[in-house]
């Protein structure tokens, strides 16, 4: 393969992604800056880890100060973060216990443990029986279990065989979700938004569906919040949309303040409470770095300021493109400053390469479809130069 100048320096990296041809040096709030000094507002956010935008002040300021002071101490050790980082993160949530991991998909392997230890012992579902139901088009994360429920092929050929166990239906199908429940079902993993499926929004009051199926079948229902959660939105968490209360959180990406892998799994004590010492854990997990730069992403969520923001320029995204021509876009779905644009006629990959060039970073997902999402310290003005370049990129990609 014949590398671009821009892509020189990838010769090394396994080829698990395909980036577009920009190289990166400097961000800083919405915006970065590449090595030949040309800026682009990005519309991506890291998958949503950069809610808060690059080098937010407050977040570099809570890691440079807990750099001087210790960063690792394991779990062998308690240290004086991790308390008030699970109880504050607890009460932001509205639960009773939090287990700290570090990467979205050790979350998601965290919450299948929990809720198969939960079946076993507290529902008394027979020992290897367990099962828990997934949904159509779902992105849970890359290890070997997670890929084994998925329904993309692009991510399970190659990598079997799979863990057992788990049962998938269609996404927004309250009636298929009921039927496939069993005595030996445990729990329910679902997406309140399906983030990589292409910002796939349920219908109204299909979550308090989920909800009302669980309970009548005495299940967990797992919310995996990872890039959903923390403001995304236009709420502290795309659930309470419709005041929808899982039983476990699952949270990830904009914990770490965009900083370093900080996920975790927040729940009730009689749920969490199935572990014991030794049948879980992570070295790095909870570590004070992590737990210095979680806090002060709650701190910033509990003011509220974020979670607005994001509401009210979804708003405006929404209105900006709702006005793209139809004969280009051939679907729009927002929730808060969340979008999935499905493109006629053309690959979804060929417009993102046009928004690069006119400066705007956004990903394409299943070959036809844009993912947008800015920061939420995304402005007005900011929203106005996405849409205008967007209309713009349309209009000339090939």
């Amino acid at each position: 393969m014949t590398l671009t100048p821009e892509l020189e320096q990838l010769a090394y990296g396994a080829p698990n992604y395909a980036p577009l041809p920009v190289v990166i040096a400097e961000a800083e709030g919405a915006w970065v800056t590449d090595v030949d000094g040309r800026r682009y507002l990005d519309a991506l956010s890291g998958y949503s880890a950069l809610n808060f935008g690059h080098r937010h002040p407050a977040l570099i300021s809570a890691v440079e100060a807990q750099l001087h002071r210790v960063t690792l101490t394991s779990r062998a050790f308690t240290h004086d973060q991790f308390d008030d980082f699970c109880r504050e993160l607890a009460e932001l949530c509205g639960m009773e216990m939090v287990l700290p991991m570090n990467t979205g998909a050790e979350g998601v392997e965290t919450a299948i443990k929990v809720a198969r230890r939960w079946g076993y012992t507290v529902k008394g579902v027979p020992d290897g029986r367990a099962r828990i139901i997934t949904f159509a088009e779902n992105f849970h994360g890359r290890t070997t279990t997670i890929v084994g429920f998925s329904t993309d092929q692009t991510a399970r050929e190659g990598f079997g065989p799979f863990t057992r166990g788990f049962t998938t239906v269609p996404y927004a199908d309250a009636d298929a979700l009921a039927a496939a429940i069993d005595e030996d079902t445990v729990a329910v993993l679902i997406e309140p938004v399906q983030g990589e499926a292409g910002v796939v929004v349920p219908p109204d009051g299909y979550l308090t569906r989920v909800r009302e199926i669980c309970d009548h079948a005495g299940v967990l229902m797992i919310a995996d919040e990872i890039q959903s959660g923390l403001g995304r939105t236009g709420r502290t968490f795309a659930v309470d949309h419709e005041g929808v209360v899982p039983d476990m959180f699952i949270l990830g990406k904009a914990l770490g303040g965009g900083i370093l892998p900080v996920s975790a799994v927040v729940s009730r004590r009689d749920i969490l409470g199935v572990l014991t010492p030794g049948s879980h854990g992570s070295t790095f997990g909870g570590n004070p770095l992590a737990c210095a730069v979680a806090r002060e992403v709650i701190a910033l969520l509990e003011t509220g300021e974020y979670q607005r923001n994001a509401a009210r320029m979804g708003d405006r995204l929404a209105q900006g493109l709702a006005q793209l021509p139809a004969s280009q876009v051939a679907a729009v779905r927002v929730r808060g400053l969340w979008a999935g644009l499905d493109i006629r006629d053309r690959t979804a990959r060929s417009v993102c390469e046009r928004l690069l060039e006119l400066g705007v970073l956004a990903k394409d997902t299943h070959g036809s479809t844009i993912r947008i999402g800015p920061p939420l310290t995304v402005t007005a003005d900011e929203v106005d130069l996405l849409i205008d370049r967007l209309t713009a990129a349309l209009a000339t990609a090939g």
